[in-house]
């Protein structure tokens, strides 16, 4: 059998980026051959990508590009936090937010099918499972195309802005983008709001204010009162500017002959239900298990 050296593993490595150990048990089951151990890695590498396809992916990173009139916000999701600091990762979320803006494609499995690097999205992010060993899944992206002005704002990795936006000053956009990412409002006005999250705070109100034991017109003026309140606070126009608390943002926009026109905000596995892990709970199944056995 042929010695395997640490030479050979570099030299698959480089050709494969698989993790070394991996490369040094392709080479040694393909008894040195470097072509053979390639196909082993492929293998090997593929077959990881279709056990972790299903695990949770509820962190990630957001990532944006903007370009004149042209932009693209995209989420893509990771197991655990460790990853989304990899430069293999971070190269291939901010490559794929680039198609999204050239080729704007029409949902995931179009962008999946994309060209990149010599081969496609969907093979590059098969590749990185392997070699990374976490599942990644593209979650969402938003393209943008307008005659109006575009400008993004990133919060780290956790939340990405995209603002539409029509400024003499650049910075107006910029600044509104930041405030996005720090208030988080839910539609550009009130009248925006979903209606399911005006009638979820309806309820809330109404359980409450008629606990008060006040009359029934009474209990009915506190509801409106708290839902007209609660509008003020997710609707991106009523808020109060964060940069200075005397301005609603509507009224910073009207001093400086300003508009917006739309805006879309990520924050990063928003919705997903991230799996709970019950330490204590785990480790007296096991001494449970073992003393069984």
């Amino acid at each position: 059998m042929a010695a395997i050296t640490a030479a050979m593993v570099g030299e698959l490595r480089a050709k494969t980026d698989a993790p070394m150990m991996e490369c040094k048990k392709a080479l040694t089951e393909a008894e040195g051959n470097m072509e053979r151990a390639e196909e082993i890695l492929r293998v090997k590498l593929g077959s990881k990508a279709s056990k972790a396809a299903s695990r949770v992916t509820a962190e990630g990173v957001v990532a944006s590009v903007v370009s004149g009139h042209v932009g693209a916000l995209i989420e893509v999701n990771c197991e655990t936090d460790f990853v989304t600091k990899n430069d293999d990762f971070l190269s291939f979320v901010n490559a794929c937010a680039k198609l999204v803006a050239e080729h704007n494609p029409a949902d995931v499995a179009a962008l999946a099918a994309l060209p990149l690097g010599g081969s496609t999205v969907e093979t590059v992010r098969a590749a990185l499972i392997g070699k990374i060993g976490e599942n990644m899944s593209i979650r969402r992206f938003q393209r943008f195309e307008t005659a109006s002005k575009l400008t993004s704002y990133l919060h780290g990795t956790r939340i990405g802005v995209v603002v539409e936006f029509d400024a003499a000053d650049e910075q107006v956009g910029k600044d509104v983008a930041m405030h996005i990412a720090a208030m988080k409002p839910v539609s550009l006005s009130a009248d925006q709001v979903p209606a399911e999250l005006i009638e979820k705070e309806r309820s809330v109100a109404t359980l409450k204010a008629a606990e008060s034991g006040k009359p029934a017109d009474i209990v009915t003026k506190i509801v409106e009162g708290s839902v007209q309140k609660f509008l003020k606070e997710v609707s991106l126009l009523n808020q109060t500017f964060v940069k200075n608390d005397k301005q609603t943002v509507e009224q910073m926009l009207k001093s400086v002959d300003a508009s917006i026109k739309s805006f879309t905000m990520y924050v990063v596995g928003e919705g997903i239900e991230k799996k709970q892990d019950d330490f204590a709970a785990e480790v007296a199944a096991q001494v449970a298990a073992a003393k069984q056995a």
